[in-house]
């Protein structure tokens, strides 16, 4: 997988964040992946949402989408989540989300070339949602939110990712209520082909003020 790191866009998509998502009294997970996702040029970004959830990560999302003139699209169960949805994100001063209702086989069946992929293992059908899940045949990276809940035990990317489908690495970050983020390599690579050089990324949190430095 062939990724580009833009550190420029990155630091934009963060601060735009951390502005927008002050009066939230959540975590600074939405900036840690609004970075993410833009840094790495994502020009499809999903993620899955239901009624009552957090709505910063969105908010983050939708900045990230911003920064490389692609899409975020969210994925919510019923129509009630996506009123909700729509009405939050609306008072947040987000107007450009996609919102789709459906279930996870047939949702993710128009989605082809995911490049970002952010889940809430609260949400019952967060497996079902990465299983059939269209990534981009040049890699992608997945997201998967409150990896501290009950719910989420025992959980492993090998599992619910389709056959033949690579983590080139993985990582839990104790951020939020935990993340736990995995690199997907490109389609077709073997034992011996290339990995994408790692970096170093430092985040640290606004509430805090710890730091958290890994290898994405």
């Amino acid at each position: 997988m062939k990724l580009v790191w833009s550190a420029d866009t990155a630091s934009k998509a963060y601060i735009d964040t951390v502005k927008s998502c002050q009066n939230f009294k959540e975590s600074g997970l939405a900036e840690l992946l609004s970075a993410m996702a833009a840094g790495w040029n994502s020009k499809l970004i999903v993620e899955s949402w239901s009624y009552g959830g957090p709505i910063a990560t969105s908010v983050g999302l939708a900045i990230a989408a911003h920064h490389t003139c692609g899409r975020h699209v969210c994925i919510v169960p019923d129509e009630w989540s996506r009123s909700g949805y729509v009405k939050a994100m609306h008072a947040a001063g987000i107007a450009s989300t996609v919102v789709i209702v459906g279930e996870a086989e047939e949702v993710m069946e128009g989605l082809a070339g995911v490049d970002f992929l952010v889940v809430d293992s609260k949400r019952k059908d967060f497996a079902r949602v990465i299983r059939f899940a269209k990534l981009n045949h040049k890699g992608a990276v997945l997201a998967c939110k409150n990896a501290c809940h009950k719910g989420f035990s025992g959980f492993r990317w090998h599992e619910v990712l389709q056959r033949g489908t690579r983590v080139v690495r993985s990582v839990l970050l104790p951020v939020g209520q935990g993340v736990d983020i995995a690199h997907i390599g490109a389609q077709g690579g073997g034992v011996g082909s290339k990995k994408s050089p790692s970096r170093w990324i430092k985040y640290t949190d606004q509430q805090s003020g710890e730091e958290h430095v890994f290898r994405d």
